[in-house]
């Protein structure tokens, strides 16, 4: 409980006439005594009014408070939340609202005074907007009540317990659903190539039309029907794709409000989104983090919740990546040939080590290494220079690409399907090569 600015000015007000009435006896002046007692007895009566003013404060109950949350919450996006206050006060209190939000939230739009007016319920709204994955738990919401005469206010802390997870930034992926797959993937940028030859796996059939090749013709069913009959392909599928993502200290960068690691899990989760479509299974394995964590390649739609489960509290650490462990772990428990996306970030160190571990997954499985490359770098390179400062951020990161791009000639040179790309760009990146090798039935 505190005093509220009310309170504050009647006192200073008060002291300030008995210190201005005790100066000019000081200085002799004739000063009535009548205005003294008055001055005392109304600084008196305002101790006495605020006793009383804060014991019925005290006594004063809170309101009750309901919050409305989403269970689920995408990462860097915006979404309401609802507080209700249950009262029961017979007149109409002007109170201030401020929810305790988790640290990696944002807010807008708090705090909030609201008027509770005498036999209804209030409403109150605000924004929140997740900063970081994982699992946040609401434990109170503050009120600040004032008093019936309005000398003090009282800070409430009103237990009001919610809970919310905040998953990878899933929302487009479910608002895509709204469009074409087509259309979605060409406005994100995602160049599909043609088919080469009719198909990959048989479709069904149907009546020949112009423009089929005679080698779509069935013969036996256009004996048996007397009209000509074409076989119709589509790509193949019941394919299995397993996503390697690398939680160590390389996928710490961060670029913008989104770190490395949560560009690469908004990636894989596209690509996954994309894949389920045509038909594919997709599975999950980490590496380098505090438990690795393994999902098996399974199709349809339900399978895009498992993987938003098994990857919405997921972290980096401080490791360095394990290639050969995390091979290990891939080879021990994916049988079924498959596409394998390993998601990293590489380093010149990595050239035997990672070539080595690619090697040994190759001999069962497609690869394609997938490298994040800092938009930091490109930015530097592209500033204009003009002082030595520049001039060394310059020379530093043009010297560091260079090395980089020496690492992907050294590992393009073994076969190694190699794909690099900017944090922003790795989810269009990786759904073009994924169409292209399908297209062509590389996989």
């Amino acid at each position: 409980m505190r005093p509220t600015r009310l309170l504050l000015t009647w006192l200073a007000a008060l002291l300030g006439l008995n210190i201005v009435l005790g100066t000019f006896a000081a200085l002799q002046f004739n000063v009535p005594d009548t205005l003294h007692s008055v001055a005392w007895g109304l600084l008196l009566a305002l101790l006495l009014l605020a006793l009383l003013d804060g014991g019925r404060l005290q006594r004063r109950p809170s309101p009750n408070v309901r919050r409305q949350i989403p269970g689920s919450l995408a990462l860097g996006r915006w979404s309401d939340v609802r507080i209700t206050l249950d009262h029961n006060y017979p007149h109409e209190l002007a109170v201030s609202v401020f929810d305790h939000v988790p640290d990696g939230l944002s807010v807008d739009n708090l705090p909030q005074s609201i008027a509770l007016r005498p036999g209804a319920n209030s409403e109150l709204g605000y924004r929140l907007r997740p900063l970081r994955r994982g699992h946040f738990n609401f434990e109170h919401c503050e009120i600040h009540l004032p008093s019936p005469f309005g000398l003090w206010l009282a800070r409430r802390h009103i237990p009001v317990s919610d809970v919310t997870r905040v998953y990878p930034d899933f929302a487009r992926l479910y608002g895509a659903q709204l469009l074409a797959v087509d259309n979605w993937l060409s406005q994100l940028g995602v160049r599909q190539r043609q088919r080469r030859g009719p198909g990959l796996e048989f479709h069904q059939l149907r009546e020949y039309r112009e423009g089929d090749s005679l080698r779509q013709i069935d013969w036996k069913a256009t004996a048996r029907q007397r009209t000509p009959i074409a076989r119709e392909y589509q790509d193949e599928r019941d394919q299995q794709i397993v996503l390697m993502l690398d939680c160590g200290r390389r996928m710490r960068s961060q670029d913008g409000e989104l770190s490395h690691f949560d560009h690469a899990l908004n990636a894989c989760l596209l690509l996954s989104y994309v894949a389920l479509r045509q038909g594919d299974a997709v599975g999950l394995c980490t590496f380098a983090g505090e438990q690795p964590r393994y999902l098996a390649p399974v199709k349809g739609s339900g399978q895009l919740n498992q993987l938003l489960n098994a990857v919405y509290d997921l972290d980096t650490t401080r490791r360095t990546a394990d290639y050969q462990a995390a091979a290990s772990q891939l080879l021990a428990r994916q049988k079924r040939r498959a596409l394998v996306i390993v998601v990293t970030n590489l380093r010149d160190e990595d050239d035997e080590e990672l070539l080595t571990a690619v090697k040994r997954i190759n001999r069962q499985h497609r690869v394609l290494v997938a490298s994040l490359r800092e938009e930091v770098l490109d930015q530097l390179r592209r500033d204009p220079v003009q002082t030595l400062p520049q001039a060394l951020a310059y020379c530093g990161a043009v010297d560091y690409l260079n090395a980089r791009e020496e690492l992907h000639d050294r590992l393009k040179t073994q076969d190694l399907a190699l794909l690099d790309a900017r944090p922003s760009e790795l989810g269009a990146a990786l759904v073009t090569r994924y169409m292209g090798w399908k297209k062509a039935g590389a996989l």
